[in-house]
């Protein structure tokens, strides 16, 4: 990977079409009801497809899964598939891995293996749908294999498009997402990066507290338009916390074309916008 060359990484995009397994006819609905909140056509790439476009736009990604077997019912792409396949693309795709904490040891002996054989670059959680608070002592040796190995853990934040407007919300229970509850995982694991996934509404205060307290810590701004991004997070991006958050864009529901679109809208500094855009997700991937 050539960072000199691209103009912008963004550090959050989902691996939702395999080449390797038949889509799982049990997540039509919850597909159907994400692209009514999203207002996309639910039409996802395959990870080599996806690579040809942000090679295109000189740009690099970080791509994973979530193991949302248990959560929802549904069949998750495998991580050794993403693995593969971005590693099919290293000019421009980074692999990072999902595994749910209830997986136990197993997950553990999973996640050291992925990293081992696989090098994935870091972990992707998910605690509504995996159903979890992320500071519950349970899934500590889980971010122990993590940290041992210098690696960045993304955990979703705030509301979620997953499950909205389904009955009951798909079962899935926001309060799981409240990014205080990253506080005490940051304490107690200060040298594991913690990426706090989109604006965490309606707790943005908190995750904007976290990141000023805590420097292992960081936010992403995937997930939502910049448009409606509340005015606080603008600042601090600007200012206290632009050394420490990143750009995403939830790409397949939000594409990076139209999240840079209305980020160029937004008054953030020139100095600033290169280290949100690259600069931040390069240091923090050790890319350079």
């Amino acid at each position: 990977m050539n960072i000199k060359d691209l103009i912008a990484i963004d550090i959050h995009t989902h691996a939702e079409t395999s080449t390797r397994m038949l889509p799982d006819a049990a997540e039509k609905e919850a597909l159907e009801a994400r692209g009514r909140y999203f207002r996309y056509q639910v039409k996802h790439p395959t990870i080599a497809q996806m690579a040809a476009y942000y090679r295109e736009r000189k740009m690099a990604f970080v791509v994973f899964t979530v193991d949302h077997e248990r959560g929802m019912g549904v069949q998750r792409i495998s991580n050794e598939e993403v693995a593969e396949s971005a590693h099919e693309h290293a000019d421009v795709a980074i692999p990072f891995a999902s595994i749910d904490p209830a997986r136990g040891k197993m997950g553990v002996r999973e996640a050291r293996r992925l990293i081992k054989d696989f090098g994935v670059r870091g972990f992707k959680f998910h605690p509504i749908i995996q159903g979890f608070f992320p500071n519950d002592h349970d899934v500590y040796p889980l971010y122990e294999a993590i940290a041992e190995a210098k690696l960045p853990a993304i955990f979703h934040t705030g509301q979620t498009g997953i499950g909205a407007g389904m009955r009951g919300g798909g079962g899935l229970r926001l309060k799981y997402a409240n990014p205080i509850h990253l506080d005490d995982v940051a304490a107690d694991f200060p040298d594991m990066p913690i990426i706090m996934a989109h604006p965490s509404v309606p707790w943005q205060d908190e995750a904007l507290s976290v990141a000023l307290h805590k420097p292992n810590t960081y936010i992403d701004l995937s997930g939502w338009s910049p448009k409606y991004f509340e005015p606080k997070l603008v600042q601090y991006a600007n200012t206290l916390l632009k050394d420490r958050v990143l750009f995403g864009s939830d790409n397949p529901v939000i594409l990076p074309d139209r999240w840079i679109a209305e980020f160029d809208k937004l008054p953030i500094k020139p100095e600033v916008r290169p280290l949100i855009l690259k600069d931040n997700a390069a240091k923090l991937l050790g890319l350079k």
